[in-house]
């Protein structure tokens, strides 16, 4: 999963600017500096506030000061309200471990879901043949086919094709989708050598299935699709289910493989890990979105009314994005982008930590910086004022800048958000915006994992217990100051010596080869 690569279709943003609404700005943003000027600076003339416009900034050298000292409150109330002191962030680990725990009593216990995957056998390194994987999430989707060779040869081979689905599929019938996959999945296979034929020794193909899109899963290799995200707006696919769609379209292909397994991205993140780790507890994104699994003692689910599973565990789908605590530190900015989402008051911790929402976050604070001090001086706020126009991998560029004189935030500003001319200082706080932004994320991402490892008893209640964390996903991959933050603040919860018996790791493409690892274990 990529970070930041998408944006949702929200609402027209209330505050665009045309010529008329620009004057009216620019009124509301003198009066705005009249109010925040500080006191030492009540004797400003009235020469440079009635100066002072966006389209075209008029003025003297010594007024510099004040407009930054403006911008520098901005950055210094963004400071404050993003504040994640380590008990603060303890409060926020034991809320979602509290959530945990609710969510595992009763359906609807917890704005946690806490969905059973009915993935109760990972894989163990000791699984052989020739498995397939079928990631579907976004624009396109992956075929993969995987040869395992046991605990000596692990994964011998490993072949992928990447598709791209046709628009008007992504808005068509539920068969005409699922048609055009399974055709896909036909020729994949048509083309496989006759040495992979013989593998397979006479048994059906075997195909994990990643379907990243909520549904209500009712076993290991069924459930019923709740509603579309992103793109997709396929209304007779509501309801059905998305293994049963799958299964008739390549049967009428006549094509000869059953799907073993449906699950998201973070259970195969999960299970990718597991394969050649068995300390693994726990699959996390940190991406476009985000969402975790991790292994919970069958008997611990309250909720859980069938035969406990022969193996003692269950993989539970947590779907954390939806959690909420009084702790989140919340500022004025979240609250503005949650009420102009398309889902006001839920996901509030994706929409706090996650690649899709790090950018919009970053473009509302510039945007009030500028409107109050006028510190971007004679620019056209038009792609300032875009909702989702500035992404997380241009703020993780711009944060990552080492030039001595940030060259390359002076160049994302321009190329970006049209915004020239900046001072060394102004591009400083740029950074430092980005800065508090992601690092209010990174911290309060590792609160989640804390949280998990709070529920599982792994934060030192047994001496030398290993656990290790698999973390997939853009943001963490890409985002290197996020990730170090995420770990760094880890070890800063769980102490010195917990956090030696704790390990991070990135896994790469759970989505993929995860599902087929999946269908592997669940044919033992």
């Amino acid at each position: 999963m990529g970070f930041g690569e998408a944006a949702p279709r929200e609402r027209e943003s209330s505050s665009a600017h045309g010529p008329r609404e620009a004057k009216r700005s620019c009124r509301g943003a003198m009066a705005a500096l009249r109010l925040l000027l500080p006191p030492s600076t009540n004797n400003v003339s009235p020469f440079f506030l009635s100066t002072f416009s966006f389209g075209s900034l008029s003025i003297r050298p010594r007024e510099i000061g004040i407009m930054a000292a403006v911008a520098e409150q901005v950055v210094a109330d963004l400071r404050e309200k993003c504040a994640t002191p380590a008990s603060l962030l303890r409060d926020v680990a034991s809320a979602m471990a509290g959530e945990m725990s609710a969510g595992l009593e009763e359906e609807g216990g917890s704005k946690v879901k806490m969905l059973l995957s009915y993935v109760d056998k990972l894989p163990t390194g000791r699984e052989e043949g020739l498995f397939y994987g079928l990631d579907l999430g976004g624009t396109n989707f992956r075929v993969l086919k995987v040869q395992l060779g046991g605990t000596k040869k692990r994964v011998v081979d490993c072949e992928s094709r990447e598709v791209t689905i046709p628009p008007h599929l992504m808005s068509g019938t539920s068969s005409e989708l699922f048609g055009f996959i399974a055709s896909e999945l036909a020729e994949f296979v048509a083309d496989e050598e006759e040495e992979s034929t013989d593998l397979l020794n006479g048994k059906k193909r075997e195909l994990g299935f990643t379907f990243s899109f909520p549904v209500r899963q009712t076993s290991v290799a069924s459930g019923t699709l709740v509603k579309w995200t992103k793109a997709f707006s396929i209304d007779d696919a509501v309801g059905k289910d998305v293994v049963a769609e799958l299964q008739t379209a390549m049967e009428k292909q006549g094509l000869d493989m059953h799907v073993a397994a449906l699950i998201n991205d973070a259970v195969g993140t999960l299970a990718g890990a597991r394969y050649y780790d068995e300390d693994v507890v726990a699959g996390i994104i940190f991406g476009t979105g985000t969402n975790a699994a991790y292994v919970e003692k069958a008997n611990a689910i309250p909720k859980w009314e069938e035969n406990l599973p022969n193996s003692g565990d269950m993989v539970i789908n947590m779907e954390w994005g939806n959690f909420f605590s009084c702790h989140l530190p919340v500022t004025e900015f979240d609250q503005e982008l949650d009420k102009e989402s398309l889902n006001p008051g839920e996901q509030i911790y994706e929409k706090l930590i996650s690649g899709m929402y790090l950018g919009e976050i970053v473009r509302r604070v510039l945007l009030k910086m500028s409107l109050q001090s006028g510190i971007f001086g004679d620019n056209d706020h038009c792609k300032l004022n875009k909702q989702f126009h500035l992404r997380t991998p241009h703020i993780s560029t711009m944060h990552h800048d080492e030039t001595p004189d940030l060259k390359i935030v002076s160049e994302k500003l321009h190329e970006i958000l049209g915004i020239t001319d900046t001072s060394l200082e102004t591009r400083k706080m740029v950074v430092e915006i980005c800065d508090i932004v992601a690092r209010r994320a990174a911290r309060l991402a590792a609160a989640g994992v804390a949280g998990i490892l709070l529920k599982l008893d792994r934060n030192g209640s047994v001496d030398n217990q290993r656990s290790v964390i698999a973390i997939d996903g853009g943001l963490f991959e890409h985002y290197t100051k996020f990730s170090e933050c995420l770990e760094s603040t880890l070890d800063e919860l769980l102490g010195v010596e917990v956090s030696k018996s704790v390990t991070v790791k990135h896994a790469n493409d759970g989505s993929g080869i995860g599902a087929a690892l999946i269908a592997a274990s669940q044919s033992r």
